[in-house]
């Protein structure tokens, strides 16, 4: 949940902010020596009843057991839960043994019912796993129902048992997949909350409100008078009396009502003191549209994590800071609070803009579209809430029926798809995302790292997997948004197309084409019909061509055409003629749209003339106009792909029980330890189960290593290890052996199987091929000898004095792939599939994804490729085993997931065969995941 953010104080202490049921937070954190007289006071303040239930009975030394909450027995572990500057929750565990603890919480009587005790228990059930204890036990009285009722909602698998006078609860650590989705429900009611509570305010204080139009303080607080809202609005500003007609107030702290929101317009430290001001005072929202924060540097980084640490502290939620503010276009609400010079017109589109400035124009270009929006949030540098809590908020508003967003970062890209893959099933998401340039390539060492690129490749693939529909200018972003939200989606790809000119008719056709749409021809009848009222000359066809182009001509052969089931989407264009009334037509169109005979999406091309185009978007049913036809068909593309992942089955992530991730886990560990040092005598895998591992880098070092423990930050795993891990997770590999020279290479080579491949394995080769490091399809020992001597001195004359040699058996012909990772610092594993061999970096044919995948994602990967008509049998060639990539796909999934120390992956090539797929050649970095 919101309250699931996990982050490290300065001296790196671990702490969760979380986010109750009714919107407010609390800190949760480890006890401190110095909490004694704060858990003193929480306990004095609580109520007989309370202590009663919690202790089973009274205790009177409660000096002492402050102390020893303070300060914990080794093993043990205290936390304590922080709002509004005090302790108001305290839950620990006390190991009874090895494998067990008990557990137990206690909250504020004022603070009970919010959902901290879950929070508690949740955080605790965490520290426990990572400290080795697998199971809790609680003792509860039989009379204390609501603490039974934490433990049986938390969605842990809970086990009670009687003893005399008391209920043991029993229950595992580990969250079951019932238990996460209980609390991403819990996570979900809770930001909802909070910003139902920014959005829905009873009053609000403009802290720098200005008597002087014009300023950013002057016009927000004029836009909330003019705006109508129905509730106080306070100005406050200590240099003035009266703000614009309004007695003013020196300070938050003077005014005499309540204070559900405060904007705050001062320099940023003003901007902090004035929001210690308001955390006194007992405000619930705070918007801070004051730049000079995070975005100006380290200086400005830290003036904004005081501004979130005032704003913790005292429970309240923070839009901002460096934002233009928040509106609502409820008719109840009319809350306009924000400094843009253009009132929105309601509608159903619920908008989030990462930037202040281009809010402004979003809002004008909106209007002038005839686009009205439900909410609107400028989030600015986006320091608490952020556009997941926007979304879950949005997710169950009645009155927005299309999400719109524009972001230049994503915080927390896995929980956003999450999110959005949720939403999107119910509502559309339209998103434009800043930052496509490749200045943000990634430098890797992998065929992986290159195929893929620049992050906004994985942004990309964030989007697919979401449903999120990603548009590529603003200009196309308020086309798709104005059909979504006024228009069905299409039930398919086929696309009826109405004109009065040819021309036209023609270039919607090649738009459509482009877009992936089709145009199929119209059946005899559907021409007999339209022949019945149309022109003689007129084309029956697809494009359907009235050629007068009447307004009775439009509206009857629009019904005729949506009468038609062989089509699901209908492209009207006008071309003005030289005598008429376009108002007319449009009129005549918009009749018919209101009267069709089933829910299909109508769009229209009003081509050189803006007349009519506000009556098309002010029926009862709107309908969404554009300048020319290519724009017209990209926003229909873009509605049939939504529609078809959203009717799409919800893909759902496999579990294997043949996976071994704790002796991958050791492997891991070992391998970073050891680092470069020579390891054991294992030098060969060569098994029935035909399962080995290809070349990697033996011992390669890199970005940063402990020289005087030997471990190692980031290393490159040797052929065995590699062998390892993938049979960890039942990837298999083709049978190999490792040889010291030459000779060695020729005798090991019988024991693999004829015929060989013989292969360099030495530190920084990437492409064996061009280091002269691989040799094919060598038939006998003569052969392997003569080979190796070769990749030796070839190695030798680049410098790679040390080198060894891999002798590995052939496999049959199939499809070659690539299957690989690259770890993303702020996406996580990023899985990629395409063309293998030494066609990889020449075809650059790659599909991406985020981890973990799905089924229906390893599907959708493989079917998407240019290179799949191999899989299927091309060319006289027998159809691959797809099943086992997608197989492999999966398993990979897996060990990234399970094994965040996998930075770089590359299996290349695998080879898909007619019956199963196996690894050829594998290299994999490991590296210690950043603690920041």
């Amino acid at each position: 949940m919101r309250g699931s953010a996990m982050s490290m104080t300065p001296s790196r202490e671990r702490v969760r902010d979380a986010v109750l049921r009714d919107g407010s937070s609390i800190r949760l954190r480890r006890s401190r020596p110095g909490d004694e007289p704060a858990l003193l006071a929480f306990l004095s303040a609580l109520a007989l009843e309370s202590r009663r239930m919690r202790f089973a009975g009274l205790v009177n030394d409660l000096t002492g057991l402050a102390k020893r909450w303070a300060e914990p027995d080794a093993g043990d572990c205290s936390l304590v839960g922080e709002a509004g500057g005090r302790i108001v929750a305290q839950g620990s565990f006390n190991r009874a043994g090895r494998d067990s603890a008990e557990v137990a919480f206690l909250v504020a009587d004022e603070f009970q019912g919010r959902g901290i005790a879950t929070l508690l228990l949740d955080e605790l059930a965490a520290r426990a796993r990572d400290a080795g204890i697998p199971t809790f036990f609680a003792e509860v009285l039989p009379e204390n129902a609501r603490m039974l009722d934490v433990f049986r909602e938390s969605g842990f698998p809970t086990r009670v048992r009687v003893e005399p006078g008391a209920l043991i609860v029993e229950f595992p650590t580990e969250l079951s997949d019932a238990a996460r989705e209980r609390f991403e429900q819990r996570e979900r009611i809770a930001a909802a909350a909070a910003v139902d509570a920014l959005l829905h305010p009873a009053s609000v204080a403009v802290i720098g409100a200005s008597r002087r139009r014009g300023t950013i303080g002057g016009e927000l607080f004029h836009n909330l008078l003019r705006g109508a809202f129905p509730g106080p609005v306070y100005p406050v500003n200590p240099n003035a009396d009266v703000v614009q007609s309004v007695a003013a107030y020196r300070s938050v702290l003077d005014v005499p009502g309540r204070v559900d929101l405060a904007v705050i317009v001062l320099p940023p430290p003003a901007s902090i003191a004035a929001a210690e001001q308001c955390a006194a005072r007992g405000v619930r929202s705070l918007v801070v549209v004051s730049p000079g924060f995070a975005e100006v540097g380290p200086e400005g980084a830290e003036r904004q994590r005081e501004l979130l640490a005032v704003c913790r502290r005292a429970g309240m939620r923070l839009v901002g800071p460096n934002c233009m503010g928040v509106m609502n276009l409820d008719p109840g609400v009319n809350l306009h609070a924000t400094y843009a010079s253009a009132m929105p017109l309601p509608g159903g589109v619920g908008f989030m803009s990462q930037s202040g400035s281009l809010g402004l124009a979003i809002i004008q270009r909106a209007n002038r579209v005839g686009l009205g929006l439900s909410s609107f949030v400028s989030a600015g540098n986006k320091a608490d809430l952020s556009g997941n809590d926007f979304l879950q908020y949005w997710e169950g508003d009645e009155r927005t029926a299309v999400v719109a967003l524009y972001l230049e970062s994503l915080g927390n890209p896995r929980k956003f798809a999450r999110i959005a893959r949720r939403v999107g099933r119910s509502k559309p998401i339209i998103a434009v995302k800043s930052g496509r340039s490749a200045a943000g390539a990634r430098a890797t060492s992998s065929h992986t790292g290159a195929l893929i690129g620049a992050s906004d490749v994985t942004v990309d693939a964030l989007f697919r997997q979401a449903g999120v529909i990603r548009t590529d200018t603003l200009s196309e972003f308020f086309d798709v948004a104005s059909l979504l939200a006024d228009q069905p989606l299409p039930a398919g790809r086929r696309v009826g197309i109405l004109t009065n000119g040819g021309g036209p008719g023609i270039l919607a056709v090649d738009a459509c084409d482009a877009d992936g749409l089709e145009v199929p021809p119209l059946p005899a009848e559907v021409r007999a019909r339209l022949a019945e009222f149309l022109p003689p000359e007129a084309a029956l066809g697809n494009p359907v061509d009235t050629i007068d182009g009447t307004p009775d001509s439009f509206a009857r052969a629009i019904r005729v055409l949506a009468d038609w089931d062989g089509m699901d989407a209908l492209l009207v264009l006008f071309v003005p003629p030289l005598a008429g009334s376009d108002e007319d037509v449009a009129v005549a169109i918009r009749s018919a749209v209101e009267e069709l005979p089933r829910p299909i999406p109508v769009v229209c091309v009003f081509m050189a003339s803006e007349d009519g185009v506000s009556t098309l978007r002010a029926g009862r049913v709107r309908v969404p106009v554009y300048g020319f036809p290519e724009e017209a068909a990209r926003a229909l593309a873009r509605a049939v792909q939504y529609a078809e992942w959203r009717r799409a089955p919800v893909g759902s992530v496999p579990r294997f029980d043949d996976v071994r991730p704790d002796e991958a886990a050791a492997m891991i560990a070992s391998a970073l330890a050891r680092g470069g040092r020579p390891k054991g005598p294992e030098r060969s895998h060569v098994a029935d189960r035909s399962r080995g591992s290809a070349p990697a880098q033996g011992g390669e070092r890199s970005r940063g290593s402990d020289p005087s423990s030997g471990a190692e930050r980031s290393r490159w795993l040797d052929p065995d290890e590699v062998a390892c891990l993938l049979e960890c997770y039942g990837i298999p590999i083709a049978p190999w052996r490792l040889a010291d020279t030459p000779e060695e290479a020729a005798r090991v080579a019988a024991e693999v199987g004829w015929p060989v491949a013989v292969k360099g394995v030495a530190t920084g080769i990437l492409h064996k091929a061009e280091a002269r490091a691989v040799t094919l399809a060598v038939p006998d020992a003569a052969g392997v000898e003569a080979a190796a001597h070769a990749i030796g001195e070839a190695l030798d004359a680049a410098g790679r004095l040390e080198h060894r040699f891999l002798v590995q058996r052939m496999m049959p012909s199939g499809a070659e792939m690539l299957v690989g990772v690259v770890h993303d610092r702020v996406f996580g594993p990023v899985i990629a599939c395409g063309a293998g061999g030494s066609a990889a970096r020449l075809l650059r044919d790659v599909a991406v994804r985020i981890t973990p995948l799905t089924d229906r994602d390893a599907a959708e990967m493989v079917r998407s490729l240019a290179t799949f008509r191999l899989l299927e049998g091309f060319g006289g060639t027998a159809p691959a085993d797809v099943a086992a990539l997608e197989d492999t796909l999966l398993r990979v999934s897996a060990m990234v997931e399970a094994h965040p120390e996998v930075a770089e992956m590359d299996c290349n090539p695998l080879i898909v065969l007619e019956q199963g797929a196996v690894v050829v050649d594998a290299r994999i970095r490991i590296e210690l995941p950043s603690r920041d």
